[in-house]
């Protein structure tokens, strides 16, 4: 496989400092368990994709100092380089700029949210954009945003007028494709972890299962096992 048939994943994160990442799950969970539930977050992320084959890996951190945290991941083949720009739609544009101009046949970049995402539906989003009809593809989150976006060639018009953060993401990003003859393509629809509601949801997704260490997933919903209140929620829920 030469270069220009090569594929590059980027993986979106922040350092995990409190009151930095997951806001939205405060009150219900102190600054610590969020920033702690956040690692948990970037490990299995980390470890799921790091399985990945044929595909060059890397993660693209904010902010611009915290590369000391993610160094330990250099060791499994990660790249490491800080984001740039001012909102979500700015930093998403450069990297498909700076990546693709390295000779990339194509780049996709994913959240650090959806923590039980099976690499199968990422190397699916390559193969679609290895195949002729195909511009861009969107993994869609059931919040309205989307936790992947890949592209064979840089769409800045995409990312134009976007309210980041809202219900209205991916319906708007379609719009702008379909508006400018960007032909698009969804991949399965997952949840990304935001809100209490969502760590609920995740934890009867997978109550079942061992707490081992061989699942996709397994180190967030550890995790919730250890909290109390996920707990308590939980058996309510299911009552």
């Amino acid at each position: 496989m030469n270069t220009r048939e090569k594929f590059l994943l980027v993986v979106v994160a922040k350092a995990p400092q409190p009151q930095r990442v997951k806001t939205r799950l405060l009150p219900k969970l102190t600054p610590a368990e969020a920033t702690s539930l956040y690692r948990c977050f970037i490990q299995d992320r980390m470890k799921e994709i790091g399985l990945l084959r044929d595909i060059d890996l890397a993660i693209s951190y904010t902010p611009a100092n915290s590369q000391e945290f993610f160094t330990r991941f250099k060791s499994n083949g990660f790249h490491l380089f800080p984001q740039r720009g001012k909102d979500l739609g700015e930093r998403l544009h450069n990297i498909f700029v700076d990546k693709l101009q390295q000779g990339y046949k194509a780049v996709s970049i994913i959240d650090s949210d959806t923590p039980d995402l099976p690499r199968a539906i990422v190397q699916q989003s390559f193969q679609l954009l290895g195949a002729d009809g195909v511009d861009a593809v969107f993994g869609p989150c059931h919040d309205g945003g989307y936790y992947l976006v890949g592209m064979r060639q840089p769409h800045p018009e995409l990312f134009q007028d976007i309210a980041w953060g809202t219900e209205t993401v991916l319906q708007k990003t379609l719009e702008n494709a379909e508006t400018s003859g960007i032909r698009a393509k969804l991949l399965k629809r997952w949840n990304d972890l935001d809100t209490f509601e969502d760590l609920l949801e995740y934890y009867h997704k997978h109550k079942n299962k061992l707490p081992d260490q061989k699942w996709t997933g397994c180190e967030t919903f550890n995790f919730l096992c250890r909290m109390k209140r996920i707990r308590q929620e939980g058996s309510k829920n299911a009552d």
